[in-house]
């Protein structure tokens, strides 16, 4: 008999539409033989479905729009990405820059200068663009200068440009110089920075870094996005827009296993596109998807109870893991009143600011709101998969409402003269900040709801036109810099992160000097003052941290969840074949 959860997902379609809707899935099944069709017989992938890693891509957690690293800017593009380049660094398992196609790298005794030595023997894939015969040549220190100015030039438009600009050596009117990327032998890639970033080779892991051969780049033009070549674990087939992403194992990776084996252990990644999330779920249970990551709504309260425990009815059907995300969700205030379109004193008043925080019950707020995935943001903006997080050196606001009236009544609010604020959201989070409007009815506070549509509401408060909203902070790398630069003045402008615009010369010159300490232990000690000292001042409320819950079917082995939301392909197999073996 299944849980009410698991009625109501039937309910939504009919006994007779989940059939008609298992009938539909059938072209999942067929992937392998449509692939081979198009391949030719020389080519043709493994109809072995232990061979073959599938996984969804919903437009609705970001659309595949590119395999081009240069536009590596959502979940979609890294994943596939990802399985077909390396960059210098990659990330090993505690979020460390390691080792990747360079093998080692020095700093210069001023940090402003990093010399790679690349690994020999790594080939880009077999490809026409390399000319007769179209087989890959070696990777050279070249390629890689070319791969990082490419990321700077205006004609590429690349997202990712801000990676390297104001940081690596530049003008007068902030152009890189040649001297910011060299290579002085075909082994040797020289990166020199304006002044010392302690984050840069956190930066370097992150896809925007990947090589690419300037052969494609050039041959392929502006349709180099659906031709990738690189130099990973996997090589680009067949992108069926709408229908499917087939990548290939690359005979070629330079990368064994511990045991000395050949990597990748799988022959084939097949990519869909269903749209619907229901339908993608459906999918899964029906053991034609290999995992799922970032179950929400609906699914989650499906599969999980209220303390995050799976519920009986999926109780060992696959494998469920959570692990902390690099996610803040947040609350933000508009500190500065100069494009707001009705004035609102009150969140100017740190007293406000800090009252409305102590009213909330982040517990409460993340066991029956998201069925316990995730934990109380009674902290920083730091989340817990950091080095510098700690509650007990960070202490935040814990759920206090005598506090939060006590802190109105010094402001001048209280029965006579009652808090009415406007918050800014989104519809998705109808349910969740409700929450908090009973929270903060419940210490006097009257705030209305403006809920608005995703590019809107982002439009509003980019702009400073909102004067409390709502927010997150998903970390582009994992260093407490990138969280705690939301708050760093220089950073004012709508592209930039400090959307409170908050100001503090104080806080300015501690994350300078953050930026500039190379000892890491004393390093983690300044973030954390940094975080204290935006907590007293409070120009956010910080919500909850958010987690990674992954489903994963009981045959695949050496695929790990992880702060960052890796999918790394290279050492995953499926019914032990490979098992998933650690090591270079």
């Amino acid at each position: 008999m299944f849980h009410a959860p698991v009625r109501r997902f039937f309910s939504t379609f009919g006994r007779r539409g989940v059939d008609k809707l298992c009938g539909g899935l059938t072209f999942i099944g067929l992937a392998c033989g449509y692939v081979a069709a198009l391949s030719g017989c020389n080519s043709a992938p493994p109809t072995d479905p232990r061979r073959v890693f599938r996984y969804n891509q919903s437009e609705q957690s970001g659309a595949l729009t590119s395999l081009d690293p240069a536009f590596a800017r959502n979940q979609a593009n890294i994943w596939a990405q990802t399985q077909l380049y390396n960059g210098l660094v990659e990330l090993d398992s505690t979020l460390r820059p390691a080792p990747a196609l360079a093998r080692i790298w020095t700093v210069s005794p001023d940090a402003r200068t990093y010399t790679f030595r690349l690994r020999p023997g790594v080939r880009f894939h077999d490809d026409a663009c390399f000319g007769p015969g179209g087989h890959g040549r070696p990777v050279r220190a070249a390629d890689v200068v070319y791969s990082f100015r490419r990321l700077l030039d205006p004609a590429t438009a690349s997202t990712g440009g801000w990676i390297f600009r104001g940081k690596v050596l530049s003008n007068s009117a902030g152009a890189p110089l040649d001297s910011a990327f060299q290579a002085p032998d075909d082994s040797t890639v020289v990166v020199r920075l304006r002044e010392p970033f302690a984050a840069f080779l956190s930066l370097l892991s992150m896809p925007y870094c990947f090589v690419t051969a300037p052969e494609a780049v050039r041959a392929y033009g502006r349709d180099f996005g659906q031709h990738p070549v690189g130099t990973g674990p996997f090589r680009f087939h067949l992108w069926a827009e709408g229908s499917a992403l087939i990548l290939h194992r690359n005979p070629t990776y330079w990368r064994r296993d511990a045991r000395g084996r050949p990597l990748p252990y799988l022959d084939a990644v097949q990519v869909s596109f269903i749209g619907d999330k229901k339908t993608e779920f459906l999918t899964f249970l029906q053991g034609k998807l290999d995992f799922l990551s970032g179950i929400r709504e609906s699914s989650r309260d499906l599969i999980l109870r209220p303390d995050g425990t799976v519920r009986p009815d999926f109780a060992g059907r696959f494998r469920v893991e959570k692990v902390p995300y690099l996610n803040t969700e947040y609350l933000g205030f508009q500190l500065d009143s100069g494009n707001l379109r009705a004035p609102a004193p009150a969140v100017r008043d740190r007293r406000v600011r800090q009252a409305l925080s102590y009213a909330i019950d982040r517990s409460a707020y993340v066991r029956f709101l998201l069925s316990s995935v995730g934990r109380p943001g009674v902290s920083g903006m730091v989340p817990p998969a950091l080095a510098s997080f700690d509650e007990r050196a960070v202490p935040g606001y814990r759920h206090d409402p005598a506090r939060a009236r006590a802190l109105l009544r010094d402001a001048g609010y209280g029965p006579g003269r009652p808090l009415r604020l406007t918050l800014n959201t989104v519809a998705e989070k109808r349910e969740q900040v409700e929450f908090l409007q009973q929270q903060w009815a419940a210490v006097g506070v009257e705030v209305t709801l403006d809920i608005n549509q995703g590019p809107a509401h982002q439009e509003l408060v980019d702009n400073g036109k909102a004067a409390f909203w709502t927010k997150s902070w998903l970390g582009d790398y994992p260093d407490a810099e990138n969280y705690l630069a939301l708050f760093y003045s220089p950073n004012f402008s709508p592209a930039g992160p400090n959307k409170t615009h908050f100001r503090s010369a104080a806080y300015d010159s501690l994350y300078r000097a953050a930026l500039r300490e190379p000892d890491e232990v004393r390093r983690q000690t300044l973030y954390q003052r940094l975080d204290r000292l935006m907590l007293a001042e409070a120009p956010v409320i910080v919500l909850y941290y958010d987690e990674v819950v992954r489903l994963t079917q009981p045959a695949v082995r050496g695929l790990r969840a992880d702060p960052m939301n890796q999918l790394r392909l290279e050492r995953v197999s499926k019914d032990g074949d490979g098992e998933g073996m650690e090591g270079d």
